[in-house]
């Protein structure tokens, strides 16, 4: 008798075997498909393209308003999202090694939940990558036309006009002064105003057509621009100790804790680009080996670059000053000195190639995710095509293009930003999920690394009390006036409640793992990763919520009109 329970272990919850995985592997052949990517990467170029993703556009813009609203502490926030992400990085790290293939979270998942499970987060991960591409994007235009814009030929200024380096829509509404001139000036063609984001597009062409001529131009381009923007950087730090002034890290805390915890989002889009070299693992020499390493090294460097930065940019001017687009080149602007200036024009290149930097690790990144969904059948063939000079998925890299360049042209989606982070979290928290789902699995493959086991059962209780204590006491009015959910004039409204659910919804998680932390004995670091990242998940936002739910919602049809219908896994499901 065929049960509800066992419909859903053998459709919806059909998984991925790990020997089955590694069998294929060593026969040189993935998901039934002959490995064809060529595997020139090393622990040292997937180092460089960790950083190249997660030292980009935040160092040279979000830093300034996270700074405004923390303060110096704006470290602390630093630090604990590095902290966060570490306790991640070491269950990516395992999966990485235990399952040699593309795919990152996505794979990871259909190995540990099933096939329902793998596709949400691959069908996030798609989200995640494009919209945050499209905003980087647009950010690179940015960072261009200013560059451009400063330059002095003799008696010449280079110029790009506005209407070719904004979107329509922030045009039409004339939300700047450059829109304004945009609008104004922009050709009507066929009725029509002629308004584009030209560079944005242009960029994209261009890590477009690195990315698909093969991995080995784009692991050079990478470390060339890596190589350039930390020495930038380095050159920014050394120069800015010489104008800090102490006093102005007092206050530490201007804002509070609550303060530091506003950059969240913006601070932690920074901060996930070790999730990208993971989808690179068929063109890695070793892997297993090369792969934790990676994420390590590239994590630990780049917290200390931000830790490094906030230091110095706080300490040259008083927090107050730093709510601009541009804070590093405006702390040294205000020195008036000529070799401040010289400074502030250097960062402004080196905020070019950092942004350009994190495009084309997230323009490699997603193919190789399309392409992993293809092989195991939840999309057509087509996008698990590889070229056969270049060796790279080419029908899925072209599309890449252009569902990035094309939105990158005519939209303003820089808004959205936000529920990139919330895409990436969601990843995050599924990752280190399924490392404690594995932890006692009797069938486990062992792996070259393995998450160190430090026993939670006692230590995650007391972390929740802990928790509790510090709440009650330093919110104001405790868990009594959280619970109201009045608002100022005292009338029970939905968007007060609306906004108050995504905590609600992480403490029955804090409940739930501290009590199968307990019976359980679930290993700690795990458990604190799923933790951190779930709270993290709580401040994004109640409208990313919303967006993201409606992303997953489609997501879930695509599904089931198609992929589970062509499912891979569907022929080993008894008929």
């Amino acid at each position: 008798m065929i049960t509800f329970e066992t419909t859903m272990k053998q459709y919806l919850f059909r998984k991925k075997s790990l020997e089955h995985i590694n069998k294929e592997v060593a026969a040189g052949l993935i998901d039934g498909h002959a490995s064809s990517m060529n595997k020139v990467l090393n622990v040292r170029d997937l180092t460089f393209m960790g950083i190249a993703a997660i030292v980009g556009a935040g160092i040279f813009s979000t830093i300034g308003k996270a700074s405004f609203d923390g303060g110096p502490g704006i470290i602390l926030l630093f630090l604990f999202i590095s902290v966060a992400c570490g306790f991640s990085a070491i269950c990516y790290a395992e999966f990485a090694s235990m399952v040699p293939v593309s795919g990152s979270a996505y794979t990871y998942s259909y190995v540990a939940f099933g096939e329902i499970v793998a596709w949400i987060i691959g069908w996030d991960l798609l989200m995640e990558y494009a919209i945050g591409n499209i905003a980087v994007a647009i950010s690179w235009s940015s960072y261009f036309v200013s560059l451009v814009n400063s330059i002095h030929i003799g008696n010449l200024q280079l110029h790009i006009p506005e209407y070719l380096a904004t979107d329509y829509w922030t045009a039409k509404d004339a939300l700047t002064p450059e829109a304004k001139l945009a609008w104004t000036n922009a050709p009507v063609i066929a009725g029509l105003k002629f308004i584009c984001n030209i560079p944005a597009f242009l960029i994209t062409f261009i890590i477009t057509w690195i990315i698909y001529i093969g991995i080995k131009e784009s692991r050079k381009t990478t470390n060339i621009m890596v190589i350039l923007k930390i020495a930038i950087i380095l050159l920014v730090m050394i120069a800015g100790c010489f104008y800090v002034n102490t006093s102005n890290w007092t206050p530490f805390l201007p804002n509070g804790i609550g303060g530091v915890l506003t950059g969240t989002s913006a601070v932690f889009f920074s901060y996930i680009g070790f999730d990208a070299i993971s989808t690179t693992a068929e063109e890695c020499k070793d892997p297993q080996r090369d792969l934790p390493k990676a994420m390590f090294y590239s994590l630990i460097i780049c917290t200390v670059v931000y830790v490094l930065v906030a230091l110095v940019l706080t300490g040259m001017t008083s927090y107050k000053n730093l709510n601009v687009g541009d804070p590093l080149a405006y702390v040294f602007s205000i020195m008036n000195s000529r070799w401040a200036n010289w400074i502030a024009g250097i960062i402004s290149i080196s905020a070019v190639i950092a942004t350009a930097s994190v495009l084309l690790v997230f323009q490699l990144g997603q193919p190789r995710i399309w392409m992993s969904m293809s092989r195991d059948g939840l999309l057509p063939p087509i996008f698990a095509r590889i070229h056969p000079k270049y060796k790279t998925p080419s029908f899925s890299t072209i599309l890449t293009g252009f569902i990035v360049g094309i939105p990158a042209l005519f939209m303003n989606l820089t808004v959205v930003v936000d529920l990139t982070s919330v895409g990436t979290l969601f990843a995050f928290v599924l990752v280190c999920g399924g490392i404690l789902k594995l932890q006692n699995d009797p069938n486990r493959l062992q792996s070259k690394f393995k998450t160190p086991y430090l026993n939670g059962k006692w230590i995650v209780p007391v972390l929740f009390v802990i928790s509790v204590f510090l709440f009650q006491k330093y919110y104001p009015g405790g868990f009594a006036h959280y619970c109201n959910m009045a608002d100022d004039k005292g009338n029970v409204t939905w968007d007060v409640i609306r906004q108050k659910v995504p905590f609600f919804l992480f403490g029955a998680v804090f409940v739930a793992t501290t009590i199968l932390s307990f019976v359980k004995n679930y290993s700690l670091i795990p458990v604190l990763g799923f933790l951190c990242c779930t709270y993290l998940l709580s401040e994004s936002g109640t409208t990313n919520w919303e967006r993201f739910l409606i992303w997953l919602i489609v997501g879930l049809g695509v599904y089931f009109l198609y992929g589970s219908k062509n499912s891979r896994l569907r022929d080993n499901v008894p008929g």
